[in-house]
Formats: structure tokens, sequence, C-alpha cells
């Protein structure tokens, strides 16, 4: 290969999207030179349709929404996808079975970054969703990797973060310390990571503040695409 893959993004959120975006722009130049990344395209249907879906358990439409945005990047010359967004990853199967380009998933990646570095039992924190849904639990089992849940409180705490401040781009210390007592009490229970299951905790969540290592499933997944998107190419 002589030129980096395009890379197709399916936005959800604004926020956890922008993050996945950066990360790709950003960390590019490191396989491909200064200034440089590969090409990147990025569709998103608003958030309030996959909300009106995802509230009434509707994941055909969810998978209806991201094949959309997958056409629409294959049309703009994407040779493969990501979707940094956990909650909607619940529909994946269908997705995959049906889309015209290949994707990443942004689980595995978070059980391949688990297993590199020896975690044995990872605390999930992300929307409801991800937190009470099969995505988590089905790859992590595959790998042999325990998970655990917050509590049911705690799940609702993480969620009303999430939807009302940080898809907003609103960071509060009130809200980072509630987090924190939440990981710390998993990190009591036995958890030895967190995976940030949600792509805008790690806007809030980070490694300098958080008491147990954190998988960032956002950076994870856009490193990731960057690792494919620029395998084959000349080493620097």
């Amino acid at each position: 290969m002589t030129q980096p893959l395009h890379i197709g993004i399916v936005a959800c959120s604004a926020e956890g999207a922008a993050l996945c975006y950066r990360t790709i722009c950003a960390e590019g130049q490191a396989a491909m030179g200064r200034h440089a990344h590969p090409e990147v395209t990025m569709h998103t249907h608003s958030l309030a349709e996959y909300m009106k879906a995802i509230e009434r358990d509707d994941w055909a439409r969810v998978a209806e929404l991201m094949l959309a945005s997958a056409r629409k990047l294959q049309t703009c010359g994407a040779d493969f996808l990501i979707s940094p967004d956990n909650t909607i990853h619940r529909a994946f199967a269908q997705v995959a079975a049906a889309s015209p380009l290949p994707w990443l998933h942004i689980a595995e990646e978070v059980a391949a970054a688990a297993r590199e570095h020896g975690y044995r039992k990872l605390a999930i924190t992300g929307t409801r969703y991800t937190m009470e849904g099969p995505v988590y639990p089905e790859v992590l089992g595959k790998c042999g990797i325990a998970w655990q849940a917050p509590s049911p409180l705690d799940r609702g705490r993480i969620h009303q973060i999430i939807f009302d401040e940080l898809t907003y781009g609103i960071l509060r210390s009130e809200s980072l310390g509630v987090l924190l007592t939440i990981v710390s009490r998993m990190k009591a229970e036995g958890c030895d990571a967190v995976a940030l299951g949600c792509t805008e905790l790690p806007l809030i969540l980070t490694n300098e503040n958080s008491p147990l290592p954190v998988l960032d499933s956002t950076r994870l997944l856009a490193r990731a695409a960057l690792r494919k998107a620029t395998q084959g190419l000349p080493a620097l």
C-alpha cells in the first residue's frame, strides 16, 4: 500500500465523535510525518433520531441509521468504517451483515487493550444502554475477561451525567467527584481497570484522575483505525 486507507466515521453524539476525529488527525503524524493523517470523512444523523429509536428499544432502526451513514461514506470513498459510540454497537451485528464496507468494533478494541495489559476484571461505565446491555459482556466473555457494571443507583447517575452534561461538552467538578467515587467503589469490589464505554467519558475521566487505569474506548478505536489505515506504509 502506497496510500493510507480512507477512514469513514459513523458518528452519533458530537463530543465523542469530535474526540475520535481529533485523535486520528493529531496522532497520524507518528506514522505519516508532520501534519499528516489519513483521509477522514464523517457523517452523522441527528442524535435525536438515534435516541428516538434507542428509547423505544428499536435496534433495527438504529441499524438503519448506521447503514445510511455507511452508504454515504462509501460514496465519499471510505475504505472502512468506525463508530465512536458504544451504545449503538448493540446493533453492530445487523449493521456488519448488511454493510457495504468493513468495520472495526469499539468493544473489541477495548478487550484487546485489556488483554495486552493483563487486566482480569473491568468496571463497565457508559450509558445505561451500554452498562445494562450485551455489547461488553459478549465481547469480554469471548476473551475470558470478567466484568462488572455499577449498582443500579450508580448506573443512573452516570447515565444522567453523560446525557445532561457530557454530550453538551459540560464538565463539572461535582460530576467528576461522583464518577471517581463510583470507580473507587468498583476498585474495592475487585475491578482492576475501568472501561470508559461512552465516548464522552474520556473528556472528564482520565488516567491522571481515575482510581483505576482507564481503557479509553474513544482513543483506542481511533488508534486502531490509524493502524489499519497506515498498515503497509513505508516506515518513517
